[in-house]
């Protein structure tokens, strides 16, 4: 079996695995990495109740975006390297535990000050986790069984993106935003023992050091290109869909139907990314195209009008459908763009989507509060359709 380290590819000696056994391990670790990713995003669709019971404006609860994702920007590649020497099963398990405990935090909080310092955690958590987890298929399964067990692992992150925030709202509306974090905290720690449970010992090895990162950043265009457009379009999207519950409800949502229409959102993004699946081999530049404009198309639609929940409703459908297809069609170009590097690239690929989640929120949380909620919603949609000049300029080489 061979697996890449840096800019070469080496032998990679694996023990025998029990295949069931391993099986059960990816299912913990996909149940972990959508524990996670949707504790990162969860605030997107609490910014109002949360602002309301702390007492801080709606721009200022957008940090509990931008806090864990700069934070993850920076965890990524340390985390990574600083345990080089320590089972991965224990770190994976020290991680979506500590995740658990953070979201537990922010449900008893009485101050915002203790929901950031939770936040932080998180953030050291989604970086860490993230980066360790998108390697773990190749130690716990067979060969043969590697590639799809990958995809399961980023199915969690594609879940949670789509159907975890969604999800959570409508919890947040039924039954208040404490209970939605809570909720997240015992998956968290649901995660944590089947990982005790099921996982064998995974051994420390070698993937990287830091140097790998500009090292790979220098050596492949294509890459940087990949990093490039996926902070225009994350960005682009976070500036906006951040703050989308103020939106509909500045429009006449009532506030238990937004978590519903979020809801919608989410079945859509599921949609697109299976049609993007369906695309990306043969048509991965057209797909990226498609995102930008069915994007900047949605956040249009929001911004020109007044809406009542149905035509809400469709036009997040085609923000869902876009954003839906953007994990797997990015992942796929940077695949692509660095295949015998894929470790330091996909290390590089965690840290940039989580600095435009956090730079999205940070700047529509500016604009929120300096310039109504429509504003992001027109800087959203140029980020994402600056991408497509991009596009043009490589197909044209």
């Amino acid at each position: 079996m061979t697996a890449s380290k840096g800019d070469a590819v080496t032998s990679v000696e694996i023990p025998h695995v029990n295949t069931a056994r391993g099986w059960l391990a990816i299912l913990a670790v996909t149940l972990g990495i959508f524990a996670l990713m949707t504790s990162e995003l969860l605030p997107v669709g609490l910014l109002t109740p949360v602002a309301a019971a702390l007492d801080v404006s709606e721009g200022t609860a957008g940090l509990m975006v931008t806090v864990p994702g700069l934070v993850a920007v920076v965890a990524a590649p340390l985390v990574t390297v600083a345990t080089a020497g320590i089972d991965r099963r224990l770190v994976l398990a020290a991680l979506i535990g500590m995740v658990g405990v953070a979201n537990l935090a922010c449900a008893f909080a009485s101050g915002f000050a203790v929901v950031l310092l939770a936040r932080f955690l998180i953030g050291v958590s989604v970086g860490g986790f993230w980066s360790l987890a998108g390697g773990i298929a190749l130690r716990l399964v067979p060969e043969r069984h590697v590639a799809r067990a990958t995809a399961v692992v980023f199915g969690g992150v594609e879940t949670a993106s789509v159907l975890g925030v969604p999800a959570g709202t409508l919890a947040g509306d039924l039954s208040g935003w404490r209970t939605a974090f809570a909720g997240v905290g015992v998956l968290g720690l649901t995660s944590l023992t089947c990982m005790l449970v099921v996982m064998p010992k995974v051994a420390p090895e070698r993937t990287m050091t830091l140097a790998d990162l500009p090292r790979t950043l220098r050596a492949y265009g294509m890459l940087r290109i990949g990093l490039a457009m996926t902070f225009l379009v994350i960005t682009g999207h976070f500036t906006a869909y951040t703050f989308v519950r103020p939106i509909l409800r500045d429009d006449g949502v009532a506030g238990g139907t937004i978590g519903v229409l979020l809801l919608v959102f989410g079945v859509a993004g599921v949609c697109g990314n299976f049609i993007a699946g369906a695309l990306i081999a043969r048509r991965l530049r057209q797909t990226v195209c498609g995102i930008a404009l069915l994007l900047a198309a949605a956040m249009a639609a929001l911004a020109v009008t007044g809406h009542t929940a149905v035509s809400a409703a469709a036009i997040l459908v085609v923000w869902g459908l876009g954003y839906g297809a953007v994990p797997v069609t990015f992942q796929t170009w940077i695949l692509n763009a660095a295949p015998t590097a894929t470790e330091a690239a996909s290390s590089l690929y965690v840290s940039m989507f989580n600095l435009s989640i956090a730079l999205g929120a940070l700047g529509g949380g500016l604009l929120v509060d300096a310039a109504g909620p429509v504003s992001m919603l027109w800087i959203g949609g140029l980020l994402t359709m600056l991408v497509l000049p991009i596009v043009a300029a490589v197909s044209s080489r």
